[in-house]
């Protein structure tokens, strides 16, 4: 009997070693490899190409181009995010953390386009068709072109594709199918690449529009090869908290879109339902008269949305002062106290200092770091800025303050919602438009805007 050969592959990034390693040598993670058994791989014949062979290069000016044909999912969230809607024969992945709604998301959207007209075959290999008719019933979900198939054998699910012709596919999870023909066990680097690899042909070949949900690790990021993420067209990532009810959806990589855009959802008893207004959702509980509160202007893609920042200052009892951020980067935050140190004079060096974004969501942009600056000079003095004035601006090293994207937007939002006034940078002053029915209010570093918001 031959002796069976098995290999060590990295479950992070795929990198394949004789031997086991602690740690990787292509991605330094530590304890990654996996055992696997090593397949024997057939001896093919050299093609050469010929006369009749089926593709052969072209001149891209002979190439005819053509707009992708999409279809909606008519939840305008997820349009948006996707860029318009759903491009025919596209690949999606749809990360993110367990019970965040991933598949509660997926659901309803098969719903929605299976009362359209088209055939969708939802595919779960974690769950019995008993548990999706649950959950189903739960969402109102029910429709005649909606196929629920529980099975994750590549050979099983591609016999029945002939048989129901579907348009849309979707499958939950990616992690959880395998294929016959490959001895390593479901989930494991060779049979994500595969199912993968055999999703994607079936997409591009027949024209069927695929989602794959996948699992995420600990980090965060989507479980497997980061060639998984390399082979789809479309990757979405879920955020929130569990324990709250905002959901966020954003796509880190499209191919047919924006990868900036940003889809609010807010988790129901009857599943997700689309935030069509966050600004007003987000900023309806601020405080009144409190210190250490702003409303910040930001941008998610096309976006203009209005968050709260709250900071608190407090005297530390110890030795070292606390730093806590909780929806900003942590990093950015401990900069802009030292600028706010060095070029304002605050004194903030043994205080603990608290950020916080209300509503569970992250903000990346550079546009809030003057609302961090404010929010704690705010706390620190014991003065309150007032609830009709937003702000927006980055902030340098030197205490400068730079301009930012997309300020008109920014400034007719802010109007839009009933605000007074909004304290920009004086670079964007100098190019934007006339607007009227709010006040705004230029400065050019951080002792101007302080002076203004906490007068």
């Amino acid at each position: 009997m031959a002796k069976v050969k098995t290999k060590f592959v990295c479950s992070n990034c795929g990198y394949e070693h004789a031997k086991w390693l602690g740690k990787c040598p292509e991605c330094s993670s530590w304890n990654t490899f996996e055992e696997e058994i090593e397949e024997k791989k057939s001896k093919h014949k050299e093609i050469f190409i010929t006369e009749k062979s089926s593709s052969k290069p072209v001149l891209i000016g002979d190439i005819k181009s053509k707009n992708e044909e999409r279809f909606s999912t008519n939840i305008k969230e997820l349009d948006r995010v996707l860029g318009g809607g759903i491009v025919r024969g596209s690949l999606i992945l749809v990360g993110g953390d367990p019970g965040i709604g991933k598949s509660t998301l997926l659901l309803q959207v098969s719903n929605n386009i299976a009362k359209s007209g088209k055939k969708v075959l939802y595919i779960t290999g974690e769950e019995s068709e008993s548990q999706i008719k649950l959950r189903a019933d739960r969402l109102g979900v029910s429709s005649d072109t909606l196929y629920i198939f529980a099975e994750n054998n590549l050979n099983i699910i591609e016999s029945y594709l002939a048989k129901i012709s579907p348009d849309v596919i979707i499958l939950d999870s990616i992690q959880t199918v395998y294929s016959p023909d490959i001895s390593s066990a479901p989930g494991t680097i060779s049979q994500i690449r595969e199912g993968t690899s055999h999703f994607m042909k079936i997409a591009k070949t027949l024209g069927i529009s695929t989602f794959l949900v996948g699992h995420v690790t600990k980090e965060g990021s989507i479980a497997g090869p980061k060639l998984l993420e390399h082979m789809v067209d479309t990757v979405l990532y879920f955020e929130g908290e569990r324990y709250n009810s905002f959901r966020l959806i954003r796509a880190v990589k499209n191919r047919f879109g924006s990868t900036n855009e940003l889809g609010v959802f807010e988790m129901i008893d009857k599943g997700l339902c689309e935030v069509l207004n966050p600004s007003q959702v987000l900023i309806s509980e601020k405080p009144k008269d409190v210190s250490g509160s702003v409303i910040i202007s930001t941008v998610e893609g096309t976006r203009p949305m209005l968050v709260e920042l709250q900071a608190l200052v407090a005297r530390s009892s110890f030795g070292v002062p606390k730093r806590t951020a909780s929806g900003v980067d942590y990093n950015r935050v401990y900069m802009l106290l030292a600028v706010l140190e060095r070029r304002a004079n605050m004194n903030i060096q043994n205080c603990d200092v608290y950020v916080n974004i209300v509503g569970g969501i992250k903000v990346n942009e550079p546009s809030i770091d003057l609302g961090v600056v404010l929010a704690v000079a705010s706390s620190f003095r014991n003065r309150p800025i007032n609830e009709s004035l937003a702000v927006t601006g980055e902030i340098g090293l030197s205490g400068e303050i730079r301009s930012v994207s997309f300020i008109e937007k920014r400034i007719s939002e802010c109007k839009k919602l009933g605000f007074k006034a909004i304290i920009i940078p004086k670079s964007n002053f100098d190019v934007i438009k006339d607007i009227k029915g709010i006040k705004i209010i230029p400065v050019t570093n951080i002792r101007q805007a302080i002076d203004i918001a906490l007068k």
